[in-house]
């Protein structure tokens, strides 16, 4: 009996991967399936706008995750990361023609294109060979992006990881800033147009290329998790002590998972430039990053599922979903209170309940697995019967004792008003005699 209930339970290997491959071939086709026919012009085009910056705000989420949820440091930089991979992008793939319309007020330092350089070696622009050299020039500068916010969250590592709690997460934080400030200096101008734009570089149109890109860098952050560098990352967070005391070396494991992290936010960042089409400092604040570390705690400290599901969620309610608030009706009546940004504050107040009532987030520190989904099913008949023969009696059993509740309530509501106001008024004498003693000693004193 028990063999024939784990066969039961348990998937092997091979299946759980043909399953993956399949789920994962389904979702692309049907994503592709949409794109060819749904219009710009509907309202449902918003949902590639949905898919693709939720694919990318996942990427830079688990990033993020596997640096404040796995291994317990509380870092808030990943603004200022990002702002490096849009820039370390977006600054070598303009092409030369476009670079004296885009540095308007400052000579181009940087003359040549990355992307168009590999178009014309590989037969110009127009041809297959070209269209190769140009995803080719995209995805060199992407790993360069990525490269480039590694190198930078290395030298930053070197002092800010010498800090724990509290302290790093301010290091971190100021670490950004001054790196936003710095691609605005107009010394910088030459290179990073001041505090102008950055635009008519490569873009990419289809959900595709994001969902592709972010499903490949989060599989490769799942693997490291899951290596003996992910469980050390883990032990650092459980207990540094106890890990030091095996052998782990902290500030060496610490560095590895700040700047992997980055390199990973960086291609991110990237991604998030050629969505947005231009690039500028002035987002990349530190309410970005506040969003992210958001989308960490609702999804779930310490789950890249649950980063995942926040990050779509997120994009998902702010971008589209509650975008109805703003438009002044309700249920097809005027209605005054609903203004441009009422949508906020019901997001505001949707975030709080899932705060309070999902404290550990909507997955908590559990992943998705498939022996857990055909688990679920396989008992959801005999849940269902047992949740609706119990029904009546647990209706009949709460409406029974709900009058000697609300009678017990009231009962003992003056007391408990008496109490608190007893203590009250016992701390405030207390501190009045306190007080009083004091003024006493140090008259005596004198």
């Amino acid at each position: 009996m028990t063999e024939e209930r784990l066969t039961a339970r348990c998937l092997s290997k091979k299946t759980k991967y043909i399953l993956s491959a399949a789920a994962i071939i389904a979702v692309l086709a049907l994503v592709w399936v949409l794109e060819q026919n749904i219009p710009p012009t509907s309202s449902w085009s918003m949902l590639f706008t949905v898919i693709k910056k939720g694919a990318i705000y996942s990427l830079v989420v688990v990033s993020m995750n596997l640096l404040n949820g796995f291994t317990g440091l509380f870092s808030l930089g990943q603004a200022g990361f990002m702002l490096i991979g849009a820039y370390a992008y977006a600054i070598f793939a303009i092409p030369v023609e476009a670079k004296d319309s885009v540095y308007q007020y400052y000579e181009p330092l940087i003359g040549f294109s990355v992307p168009e350089m590999l178009t014309n070696a590989m037969g110009g622009a127009g041809t297959v060979g070209g269209t190769l050299g140009e995803y080719l020039g995209v995805i060199i500068l992407m790993l360069f992006a990525g490269l480039v916010t590694a190198g930078i969250a290395f030298l930053i590592g070197l002092p800010v990881l010498r800090l724990k709690s509290d302290y790093l997460a301010i290091a971190s934080l100021g670490f950004a800033e001054i790196i936003r400030t710095i691609f605005q200096w107009d010394g910088l101008g030459s290179v990073t147009n001041g505090s102008n734009l950055l635009r008519k570089f490569p873009t990419f149109s289809s959900s595709l290329f994001p969902l592709i890109v972010s499903g490949l860098c989060i599989a490769i952050i799942v693997l490291l998790i899951n290596s003996s560098y992910g469980r050390a990352f883990k032990a650092i967070r459980d207990d540094e002590i106890a890990a030091e005391a095996m052998g782990v070396n902290l500030f060496k494991h610490k560095q590895l998972s700040f700047v992997i992290s980055s390199f990973f936010t960086g291609i991110g960042g990237a991604m998030l430039a050629m969505f947005q089409a231009t690039v500028n400092a002035t987002p990349f604040t530190s309410n970005m990053t506040y969003e992210l570390l958001l989308i960490v705690v609702i999804g779930g400290i310490g789950s890249v599922t649950g980063s995942v599901i926040g990050s779509f969620l997120f994009i998902a309610c702010s971008e589209w979903w509650l975008r109805f608030l703003d438009e002044g009706q309700f249920l097809g009546m005027d209605a005054d209170f609903m203004r441009p940004g009422f949508r906020k504050v019901v997001f505001a107040l949707i975030i709080i309940c899932i705060v309070l009532f999902y404290s550990r987030g909507i997955m908590g520190t559990r992943e998705f697995s498939w022996d857990g989904v055909f688990n679920f099913f396989r008992t959801l008949p005999t849940r269902l019967v047992a949740f609706f023969k119990a029904l009546p009696g647990r209706l009949v059993a709460f409406f029974k004792a709900l009058p000697g509740r609300i009678v017990k309530f009231f009962k003992t509501l003056p007391s408990r008003i008496s109490g608190k106001v007893k203590k009250l008024t016992g701390k405030t004498k207390n501190s009045k005699n306190n007080h009083i003693n004091n003024t006493d000693k140090r008259e005596e004193a004198q």
